[in-house]
């Protein structure tokens, strides 16, 4: 299966591209231990960085990185970006837009007199035929200023125009640099399908089963990376 990352043409050096999640973990889960003391229990025991789940869903999809370094100064905002112009194509060369507060009235994010930044992304992106694309915050990306606002964008027929991401800057203390290919937002395709929601008691067998695999996780270090993990 492909994701196809498209650009303007004569931008294809100049911009950091879109890379799988794999490739862009961030410093501290690199230098994190893999176990640490708990001292309710008195033994040293796996931290997160040994959790698959955690690990699978920071990995999965792809980032898409800033596209010039940005500076953050006492609430203003700039940027040095020396992409071309856009010729015939008008493409987002500013790294930076906005969105009025009055976009968010109504919700958790509506703050008088306060603007909700956007980043802009110079890259098209198309998906495979019946297959939609889920936009979010870099997965478990705690450490970064920003949280990015999810969306699901059908990206097999939206193909041929930008998709921008609005973020709450929740770290109004921050000053400092973005630096370039700081990821901004991470994506999965996710193919449509219609579900519905089935709710049962466990029967005998299922017990003993769910008796099993509780047992099997709880009493072996990596039991669900062994046995579970596709």
């Amino acid at each position: 299966m492909t994701l196809k990352f498209r650009c303007p043409p004569g931008l294809e050096d100049k911009l950091p591209p879109p890379v799988p999640a794999s490739l862009g973990l961030p410093a501290w889960l690199k230098a994190m231990p893999t176990q640490a003391f708990n001292a309710i229990n008195q033994r040293d025991e796996d931290t997160v960085k040994r959790c698959p789940p955690v690990v699978d869903a920071m990995t999965s999809g792809f980032l898409i990185p800033l596209m010039c370094d940005v500076r953050f100064e006492n609430g203003e905002i700039s940027w040095d970006n020396d992409l071309p112009v856009g010729g015939e194509l008008d493409f987002p060369r500013s790294p930076v837009g906005f969105h009025d507060s009055s976009q968010v009235t109504g919700s958790p994010l509506f703050e008088p007199d306060r603007l909700l930044i956007k980043f802009r992304n110079p890259w098209l992106i198309e998906a495979p035929e019946g297959y939609s694309v889920l936009f979010m915050h870099p997965i478990n990306r705690f450490d970064l200023p920003f949280t990015t606002l999810t969306g699901l964008v059908d990206c097999d027929r939206y193909r041929d125009s930008w998709i921008h991401f609005p973020v709450h800057w929740h770290d109004v203390n921050f000053n400092g640099v973005l630096p370039k290919g700081t990821p901004i937002a991470q994506c999965v395709a996710v193919k449509r399908e219609t579900w519905v929601a089935q709710t049962a008691p466990l029967t005998a067998e299922e017990m003993r089963r769910v008796f099993e695999v509780t047992k099997s996780v709880a009493q072996e270090p990596g039991a669900y990376r062994r046995q579970f993990r596709a």
